[in-house]
Protein backbone atom coordinates (compact mmCIF):
# COMPACT_ATOMS: atom_id res chain seq x y z
CA UNK A 1 0.00 0.00 0.00
CA UNK A 2 0.89 3.74 -0.39
CA UNK A 3 3.24 5.00 3.08
CA UNK A 4 1.09 8.68 2.59
CA UNK A 5 4.64 10.09 4.06
CA UNK A 6 5.90 9.83 0.09
CA UNK A 7 4.45 13.61 0.33
CA UNK A 8 7.33 14.40 2.07
CA UNK A 9 10.17 11.57 0.92
CA UNK A 10 10.94 11.60 -2.64
CA UNK A 11 11.96 7.72 -2.40
CA UNK A 12 10.37 4.89 -1.37
CA UNK A 13 11.22 2.15 1.35
CA UNK A 14 12.19 -0.59 -0.23
CA UNK A 15 11.04 -4.54 1.45
CA UNK A 16 12.20 -8.21 0.51
CA UNK A 17 9.37 -10.58 -0.05
CA UNK A 18 8.76 -13.94 -1.34
CA UNK A 19 6.13 -15.35 -3.09
CA UNK A 20 5.21 -18.46 -1.13
CA UNK A 21 4.17 -20.48 -4.74
CA UNK A 22 7.08 -22.28 -3.96
CA UNK A 23 5.61 -23.61 -1.13
CA UNK A 24 2.26 -25.13 -3.18
CA UNK A 25 1.54 -28.74 -2.00
CA UNK A 26 4.03 -29.13 0.30
CA UNK A 27 4.54 -26.01 2.93
CA UNK A 28 0.49 -25.42 2.88
CA UNK A 29 -0.49 -24.23 5.94
CA UNK A 30 0.35 -20.59 7.30
CA UNK A 31 2.22 -21.67 10.12
CA UNK A 32 4.55 -24.00 8.00
CA UNK A 33 5.36 -21.18 5.22
CA UNK A 34 5.69 -18.62 7.74
CA UNK A 35 8.32 -20.48 9.23
CA UNK A 36 10.19 -21.89 6.28
CA UNK A 37 10.75 -17.97 4.74
CA UNK A 38 11.91 -16.52 8.26
CA UNK A 39 14.20 -19.46 7.91
CA UNK A 40 15.18 -18.24 4.53
CA UNK A 41 15.72 -14.52 6.36
CA UNK A 42 13.09 -12.82 4.61
CA UNK A 43 10.36 -10.96 6.97
CA UNK A 44 7.70 -10.43 4.06
CA UNK A 45 5.12 -12.68 2.36
CA UNK A 46 3.45 -12.27 -0.72
CA UNK A 47 0.32 -15.49 -0.43
CA UNK A 48 -0.49 -16.89 -3.16
CA UNK A 49 -3.64 -17.78 -3.79
CA UNK A 50 -2.37 -21.31 -5.73
CA UNK A 51 -1.02 -22.54 -1.51
CA UNK A 52 -4.51 -23.02 -0.82
CA UNK A 53 -5.84 -19.94 -0.68
CA UNK A 54 -7.77 -19.66 -3.69
CA UNK A 55 -11.75 -18.42 -2.71
CA UNK A 56 -13.08 -21.20 -5.92
CA UNK A 57 -11.63 -23.60 -4.37
CA UNK A 58 -11.19 -23.08 -0.57
CA UNK A 59 -14.34 -20.98 -0.03
CA UNK A 60 -15.17 -18.40 2.13
CA UNK A 61 -15.66 -19.99 5.09
CA UNK A 62 -12.33 -21.54 4.97
CA UNK A 63 -10.96 -18.40 4.15
CA UNK A 64 -12.46 -16.49 7.75
CA UNK A 65 -10.23 -19.36 9.49
CA UNK A 66 -7.20 -18.85 6.94
CA UNK A 67 -6.86 -15.12 8.06
CA UNK A 68 -6.88 -15.68 11.66
CA UNK A 69 -4.24 -19.01 11.21
CA UNK A 70 -2.56 -16.02 9.50
CA UNK A 71 -2.42 -13.56 12.07
CA UNK A 72 -1.03 -16.40 14.39
CA UNK A 73 1.46 -17.33 12.07
CA UNK A 74 2.65 -13.76 11.89
CA UNK A 75 3.07 -12.95 15.50
CA UNK A 76 4.49 -16.68 15.98
CA UNK A 77 7.36 -15.78 13.36
CA UNK A 78 7.70 -12.42 13.17
CA UNK A 79 6.72 -12.36 9.66
CA UNK A 80 4.00 -10.12 7.34
CA UNK A 81 2.05 -10.73 4.58
CA UNK A 82 2.29 -7.58 2.90
CA UNK A 83 0.37 -8.67 -0.63
CA UNK A 84 -1.80 -11.34 -1.46
CA UNK A 85 -1.35 -12.99 -5.88
CA UNK A 86 -3.06 -14.57 -8.03
CA UNK A 87 -2.03 -18.12 -8.92
CA UNK A 88 -1.40 -20.13 -12.29
CA UNK A 89 -5.30 -21.54 -11.92
CA UNK A 90 -6.26 -17.89 -13.12
CA UNK A 91 -3.79 -16.83 -15.13
CA UNK A 92 -5.10 -19.75 -17.10
CA UNK A 93 -8.86 -18.26 -17.80
CA UNK A 94 -9.82 -15.74 -19.79
CA UNK A 95 -11.27 -14.32 -16.42
CA UNK A 96 -12.18 -11.06 -16.04
CA UNK A 97 -12.17 -10.65 -19.95
CA UNK A 98 -14.23 -14.25 -20.89
CA UNK A 99 -16.66 -14.35 -23.53
CA UNK A 100 -19.64 -15.10 -21.32
CA UNK A 101 -20.75 -12.16 -19.08
CA UNK A 102 -21.90 -14.62 -16.36
CA UNK A 103 -18.18 -15.87 -16.09
CA UNK A 104 -16.95 -12.31 -15.86
CA UNK A 105 -19.41 -11.67 -13.37
CA UNK A 106 -18.46 -14.79 -11.11
CA UNK A 107 -14.92 -14.07 -11.51
CA UNK A 108 -15.72 -10.37 -9.51
CA UNK A 109 -17.83 -11.85 -7.41
CA UNK A 110 -16.62 -15.33 -6.62
CA UNK A 111 -13.12 -14.74 -6.61
CA UNK A 112 -12.02 -11.34 -6.39
CA UNK A 113 -14.37 -9.92 -4.21
CA UNK A 114 -13.22 -12.24 -1.48
CA UNK A 115 -9.82 -12.10 -1.76
CA UNK A 116 -10.07 -8.11 -1.72
CA UNK A 117 -12.02 -8.64 1.68
CA UNK A 118 -9.31 -11.18 3.09
CA UNK A 119 -6.37 -8.78 2.10
CA UNK A 120 -8.28 -5.83 3.89
CA UNK A 121 -8.97 -8.03 7.06
CA UNK A 122 -4.91 -8.82 6.60
CA UNK A 123 -4.10 -4.79 5.96
CA UNK A 124 -2.31 -6.22 3.17
CA UNK A 125 -2.64 -4.95 -1.17
CA UNK A 126 -3.21 -7.55 -4.35
CA UNK A 127 -1.25 -7.86 -7.48
CA UNK A 128 -3.13 -10.06 -10.24
CA UNK A 129 -3.27 -11.53 -13.46
CA UNK A 130 -6.56 -12.75 -14.47
CA UNK A 131 -7.44 -12.62 -17.86
CA UNK A 132 -6.74 -12.89 -21.14
CA UNK A 133 -8.11 -11.80 -24.97
CA UNK A 134 -9.82 -14.85 -27.22
CA UNK A 135 -8.15 -14.87 -30.74
CA UNK A 136 -11.15 -13.84 -32.31
CA UNK A 137 -11.26 -11.05 -30.47
CA UNK A 138 -7.66 -10.18 -31.19
CA UNK A 139 -7.97 -10.40 -34.51
CA UNK A 140 -11.12 -7.56 -34.85
CA UNK A 141 -9.53 -4.30 -34.02
CA UNK A 142 -13.35 -2.77 -33.30
CA UNK A 143 -13.56 -6.36 -30.86
CA UNK A 144 -10.66 -5.59 -29.40
CA UNK A 145 -11.56 -2.24 -28.27
CA UNK A 146 -14.93 -3.52 -26.83
CA UNK A 147 -12.61 -5.56 -24.28
CA UNK A 148 -10.38 -3.64 -23.75
CA UNK A 149 -13.52 -1.63 -22.14
CA UNK A 150 -14.87 -4.65 -20.58
CA UNK A 151 -12.04 -5.15 -19.05
CA UNK A 152 -11.57 -1.43 -17.33
CA UNK A 153 -15.42 -1.61 -16.38
CA UNK A 154 -13.72 -4.50 -14.23
CA UNK A 155 -10.99 -3.16 -12.78
CA UNK A 156 -12.30 -0.15 -11.78
CA UNK A 157 -15.22 -2.21 -9.78
CA UNK A 158 -12.52 -4.20 -8.35
CA UNK A 159 -10.60 -0.59 -7.07
CA UNK A 160 -13.38 0.56 -5.91
CA UNK A 161 -14.82 -1.85 -3.93
CA UNK A 162 -11.18 -2.70 -2.60
CA UNK A 163 -11.63 1.06 -0.87
CA UNK A 164 -14.68 -0.15 0.60
CA UNK A 165 -12.73 -3.32 2.44
CA UNK A 166 -9.92 -1.27 3.64
CA UNK A 167 -7.54 -3.20 1.33
CA UNK A 168 -4.59 -1.96 0.40
CA UNK A 169 -3.21 -1.27 -3.18
CA UNK A 170 -4.13 -3.48 -6.27
CA UNK A 171 -2.05 -3.78 -9.21
CA UNK A 172 -2.58 -5.43 -12.27
CA UNK A 173 0.67 -7.35 -13.48
CA UNK A 174 2.09 -6.78 -17.29
CA UNK A 175 2.40 -9.29 -19.35
CA UNK A 176 4.60 -9.83 -22.48
CA UNK A 177 1.83 -10.80 -25.23
CA UNK A 178 -0.45 -9.08 -27.33
CA UNK A 179 -3.84 -11.51 -25.66
CA UNK A 180 -2.21 -10.37 -22.44
CA UNK A 181 -3.28 -6.88 -21.61
CA UNK A 182 -1.14 -4.54 -20.79
CA UNK A 183 2.41 -5.78 -22.14
CA UNK A 184 3.40 -2.79 -23.24
CA UNK A 185 4.62 0.24 -21.43
CA UNK A 186 2.29 2.91 -22.77
CA UNK A 187 -0.67 0.92 -22.69
CA UNK A 188 0.10 0.61 -18.78
CA UNK A 189 0.24 3.78 -18.51
CA UNK A 190 -2.92 4.44 -19.89
CA UNK A 191 -4.82 1.36 -17.82
CA UNK A 192 -3.35 2.45 -14.16
CA UNK A 193 -4.35 6.33 -15.37
CA UNK A 194 -7.71 5.59 -16.51
CA UNK A 195 -8.94 2.65 -13.69
CA UNK A 196 -7.62 5.74 -11.32
CA UNK A 197 -9.47 7.88 -12.71
CA UNK A 198 -12.81 6.24 -12.89
CA UNK A 199 -12.60 3.98 -9.62
CA UNK A 200 -11.34 7.73 -7.15
CA UNK A 201 -8.28 5.30 -6.12
CA UNK A 202 -5.53 4.90 -7.09
CA UNK A 203 -4.60 1.80 -9.22
CA UNK A 204 -1.06 0.62 -9.42
CA UNK A 205 1.07 -2.34 -11.54
CA UNK A 206 3.26 -5.23 -10.94
CA UNK A 207 6.34 -5.60 -12.64
CA UNK A 208 7.89 -8.85 -13.56
CA UNK A 209 11.70 -8.28 -14.41
CA UNK A 210 10.96 -11.71 -16.35
CA UNK A 211 7.97 -10.30 -18.82
CA UNK A 212 9.55 -9.12 -21.69
CA UNK A 213 10.08 -9.88 -25.41
CA UNK A 214 10.74 -8.44 -28.50
CA UNK A 215 9.35 -11.16 -30.46
CA UNK A 216 6.38 -8.67 -31.01
CA UNK A 217 7.58 -6.16 -32.74
CA UNK A 218 6.49 -4.74 -35.61
CA UNK A 219 8.68 -5.32 -38.88
CA UNK A 220 9.71 -2.76 -41.26
CA UNK A 221 8.67 -2.54 -44.49
CA UNK A 222 12.14 -4.16 -45.40
CA UNK A 223 11.56 -6.68 -43.47
CA UNK A 224 8.47 -7.41 -45.07
CA UNK A 225 9.79 -7.30 -48.37
CA UNK A 226 13.04 -9.93 -47.74
CA UNK A 227 10.46 -12.14 -45.75
CA UNK A 228 8.59 -12.37 -49.49
CA UNK A 229 11.69 -12.38 -51.70
CA UNK A 230 13.39 -15.45 -50.13
CA UNK A 231 10.11 -17.05 -49.33
CA UNK A 232 11.04 -17.57 -45.42
CA UNK A 233 8.07 -15.86 -43.23
CA UNK A 234 7.73 -17.97 -40.50
CA UNK A 235 9.78 -16.41 -38.05
CA UNK A 236 8.64 -12.78 -38.84
CA UNK A 237 5.55 -11.71 -36.34
CA UNK A 238 2.70 -10.08 -38.33
CA UNK A 239 0.23 -9.78 -36.37
CA UNK A 240 -2.71 -10.84 -37.65
CA UNK A 241 -4.09 -13.67 -39.56
CA UNK A 242 -4.75 -12.10 -42.51
CA UNK A 243 -1.30 -10.20 -42.62
CA UNK A 244 -0.11 -13.83 -42.73
CA UNK A 245 -2.65 -14.73 -45.63
CA UNK A 246 -1.25 -11.54 -47.59
CA UNK A 247 2.11 -12.70 -46.81
CA UNK A 248 1.96 -16.33 -48.36
CA UNK A 249 -0.73 -15.34 -51.14
CA UNK A 250 2.40 -12.84 -51.89
CA UNK A 251 5.12 -15.78 -51.80
CA UNK A 252 3.32 -18.06 -53.34
CA UNK A 253 2.95 -15.51 -56.85
CA UNK A 254 6.47 -13.92 -56.56
CA UNK A 255 4.57 -11.00 -56.16
CA UNK A 256 7.08 -8.20 -54.58
CA UNK A 257 5.15 -5.09 -56.16
CA UNK A 258 4.71 -1.87 -53.91
CA UNK A 259 0.82 -2.47 -54.38
CA UNK A 260 1.47 -6.08 -51.83
CA UNK A 261 3.88 -4.87 -49.77
CA UNK A 262 1.82 -1.11 -48.68
CA UNK A 263 -1.65 -3.65 -47.78
CA UNK A 264 0.57 -5.80 -45.43
CA UNK A 265 1.52 -2.71 -43.93
CA UNK A 266 -1.33 -0.95 -44.22
CA UNK A 267 -2.76 -4.20 -42.22
CA UNK A 268 -0.28 -3.58 -39.32
CA UNK A 269 -1.63 -0.21 -39.60
CA UNK A 270 -4.68 -1.43 -38.70
CA UNK A 271 -3.84 -3.35 -36.42
CA UNK A 272 -1.78 -1.59 -33.56
CA UNK A 273 -2.82 -4.09 -30.87
CA UNK A 274 -0.79 -6.68 -32.19
CA UNK A 275 2.54 -5.02 -32.08
CA UNK A 276 5.18 -3.91 -29.61
CA UNK A 277 8.29 -1.02 -29.54
CA UNK A 278 11.74 -2.54 -28.81
CA UNK A 279 11.31 -0.50 -25.36
CA UNK A 280 8.77 -2.71 -24.38
CA UNK A 281 11.19 -5.56 -24.08
CA UNK A 282 13.75 -4.03 -22.12
CA UNK A 283 12.29 -4.60 -17.93
CA UNK A 284 14.71 -1.45 -17.06
CA UNK A 285 13.32 0.66 -19.47
CA UNK A 286 9.73 -0.30 -18.16
CA UNK A 287 11.16 0.13 -14.65
CA UNK A 288 13.23 3.82 -15.63
CA UNK A 289 9.65 4.86 -16.76
CA UNK A 290 7.36 3.27 -14.81
CA UNK A 291 8.53 1.73 -11.74
CA UNK A 292 7.13 4.30 -9.04
CA UNK A 293 3.85 2.69 -9.96
CA UNK A 294 4.78 -0.75 -8.91
CA UNK A 295 4.44 -1.03 -5.22
CA UNK A 296 5.16 -4.72 -6.02
CA UNK A 297 8.27 -5.71 -8.05
CA UNK A 298 8.51 -9.26 -8.88
CA UNK A 299 12.09 -10.77 -9.43
CA UNK A 300 12.94 -13.44 -11.25
CA UNK A 301 16.51 -14.22 -13.08
CA UNK A 302 16.03 -14.45 -17.02
CA UNK A 303 18.23 -13.97 -19.91
CA UNK A 304 15.56 -11.30 -21.82
CA UNK A 305 14.12 -14.58 -23.77
CA UNK A 306 12.46 -16.68 -21.63
CA UNK A 307 10.04 -16.02 -18.32
CA UNK A 308 11.92 -18.88 -16.64
CA UNK A 309 11.51 -17.92 -12.70
CA UNK A 310 15.12 -18.88 -12.15
CA UNK A 311 16.88 -18.56 -9.19
CA UNK A 312 19.42 -16.18 -8.49
CA UNK A 313 22.52 -18.65 -8.44
CA UNK A 314 26.41 -18.19 -9.31
CA UNK A 315 25.31 -19.91 -12.31
CA UNK A 316 21.97 -18.23 -13.24
CA UNK A 317 23.55 -14.69 -13.04
CA UNK A 318 26.23 -15.33 -15.17
CA UNK A 319 24.07 -15.83 -18.15
CA UNK A 320 21.01 -13.64 -16.13
CA UNK A 321 20.11 -9.90 -17.23
CA UNK A 322 18.49 -9.00 -13.77
CA UNK A 323 21.15 -6.85 -11.20
CA UNK A 324 20.17 -6.21 -7.87
CA UNK A 325 22.11 -2.47 -8.84
CA UNK A 326 20.70 -1.82 -12.03
CA UNK A 327 17.25 -2.65 -10.75
CA UNK A 328 17.63 -0.48 -7.81
CA UNK A 329 18.82 2.43 -10.33
CA UNK A 330 16.33 2.00 -12.74
CA UNK A 331 13.56 2.46 -10.52
CA UNK A 332 15.04 5.22 -8.38
CA UNK A 333 15.41 7.12 -11.97
CA UNK A 334 11.97 6.69 -12.38
CA UNK A 335 11.08 9.17 -8.93
CA UNK A 336 13.18 11.47 -10.70
CA UNK A 337 11.27 11.88 -13.50
CA UNK A 338 8.73 15.15 -13.71
CA UNK A 339 5.28 14.14 -11.86
CA UNK A 340 2.84 13.37 -14.77
CA UNK A 341 -0.97 14.57 -14.37
CA UNK A 342 -3.56 11.60 -13.35
CA UNK A 343 -1.32 8.99 -12.63
CA UNK A 344 -1.54 7.68 -9.18
CA UNK A 345 0.39 9.03 -6.14
CA UNK A 346 3.91 7.07 -6.54
CA UNK A 347 4.48 4.37 -4.16
CA UNK A 348 6.03 5.04 -0.74
CA UNK A 349 6.61 1.47 -0.66
CA UNK A 350 8.40 -1.44 -2.86
CA UNK A 351 8.21 -4.70 -2.30
CA UNK A 352 11.20 -6.44 -4.17
CA UNK A 353 9.16 -9.95 -4.46
CA UNK A 354 11.26 -13.51 -5.28
CA UNK A 355 8.97 -15.06 -7.69
CA UNK A 356 11.32 -18.19 -8.68
CA UNK A 357 9.41 -21.67 -9.43
CA UNK A 358 10.22 -25.17 -8.37
CA UNK A 359 9.79 -28.13 -10.01
CA UNK A 360 6.84 -30.54 -8.83
CA UNK A 361 9.73 -33.50 -8.20
CA UNK A 362 12.26 -31.01 -7.01
CA UNK A 363 13.60 -32.27 -3.13
CA UNK A 364 12.72 -29.50 -0.43
CA UNK A 365 16.11 -29.27 0.89
CA UNK A 366 17.14 -28.68 -2.47
CA UNK A 367 14.46 -26.34 -3.28
CA UNK A 368 15.80 -24.22 0.28
CA UNK A 369 18.94 -24.59 -0.96
CA UNK A 370 18.26 -22.23 -4.35
CA UNK A 371 15.86 -20.19 -2.49
CA UNK A 372 18.65 -19.48 0.34
CA UNK A 373 21.36 -18.20 -2.38
CA UNK A 374 18.77 -16.04 -4.21
CA UNK A 375 18.03 -14.95 -0.71
CA UNK A 376 21.45 -13.97 -0.38
CA UNK A 377 21.87 -12.59 -3.61
CA UNK A 378 19.15 -9.70 -2.28
CA UNK A 379 20.82 -9.34 0.56
CA UNK A 380 23.58 -7.62 -0.94
CA UNK A 381 21.26 -4.95 -2.60
CA UNK A 382 18.32 -4.88 0.49
CA UNK A 383 19.96 -5.09 3.78
CA UNK A 384 17.62 -4.48 5.65
CA UNK A 385 13.80 -4.07 5.26
CA UNK A 386 12.30 -0.53 5.33
CA UNK A 387 15.78 1.68 4.18
CA UNK A 388 14.95 4.25 1.35
CA UNK A 389 15.60 3.93 -2.30
CA UNK A 390 18.41 6.56 -2.22
CA UNK A 391 20.04 4.79 0.73
CA UNK A 392 20.23 1.86 -1.28
CA UNK A 393 21.46 3.27 -4.46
Amino acid sequence: MIDRTQKENKYPKIYLAIDNCFAFKRWTRPKDWAKVIKDLGVNFVEASADTELDPLFMGEEYLKGWVEDVKDAEAKYGIKVANLYSGHGTYCTLGLTHTDEMVRRRMIDKWFKPLIKTAGQLDAGIGFFAHAFADYILQDKSAYDEYIEILYTGLTELNAYADEENCGDLGLEQMYSPHQVPWRIEGTRKLIKEITRRSGRDFFFTEDVGHHHIKFVKPTEEDVLKAVGTGNGENLWLGTNKAYKMLNDAVQSKNVSNGVIKSIMNEFEDNPQMFARKEDGDCYEWLKRLGCYSPIIHLQQTDGLSSSHAHFTEENNSKGIISGECLLRAIKESYENNIEDGMPGRCGRIYLTLEVFTSTASINIETLKDYALSVEYWRKFVPEDGMRLDELV
